[in-house]
């Protein structure tokens, strides 16, 4: 979890690359209609995320039934949007990747082929709630090599 461009999609390849884990990228389920307000540099609100979060949730769901882990790509600013992934007696690992942002800025500038801009970065920054400590969550730095950061994650998980 995290905002745009602290690397979640890279950091979810190499860990699914490393547990063999499903793994879906939590953008490819916005309804059009997000992409396409995102797109247009508007913000998305609360209202909007709901559906999102509910086919995100539904994604773990069919994880969970089928006895896998998964890996899920979601932003998941809020507590009540975790609260939400949590529902029904789900119990999802949230990695918050902690980005400092001018690196967030420099990466989103340099990516390529994403519907998101960098000029809605603001505002995720400013709904972004960090994961409190009555959270399963583990917060790390971003700002590492891709693969000292999935070291760090796959330390983590093999405490659990």
């Amino acid at each position: 979890m995290g905002v745009s461009g602290s690397g979640k999609t890279t950091i979810a390849h190499g860990l699914r690359n490393e547990l063999g884990w499903p793994f879906q990228e939590g953008d490819d389920l916005h309804p059009a209609a997000n992409v396409e307000k995102m797109a247009a540099s508007i913000p998305l609100n609360d209202e909007d995320r709901w559906p999102w979060l509910a086919s995100c949730h539904d994604w773990l769901a069919r994880c969970k039934q089928a006895g896998t882990g998964g890996i899920l790509t979601c932003s998941a600013l809020k507590h009540s949007y975790r609260d939400a992934l949590r529902k029904g007696g789900l119990d999802p690992i949230f990695i918050y990747l902690h980005t400092p942002e001018s690196i967030l800025l420099q990466r989103l500038k340099n990516r390529k082929g994403h519907y998101m801009p960098p000029t809605l970065l603001p505002s995720q920054l400013q709904t972004l709630e960090e994961p409190g400590a009555d959270e399963h969550a583990m917060t790390i730095p971003a700002e590492e090599t891709p693969a000292a950061t999935i070291a760090s994650i796959l330390a983590y998980l093999k405490t659990l």
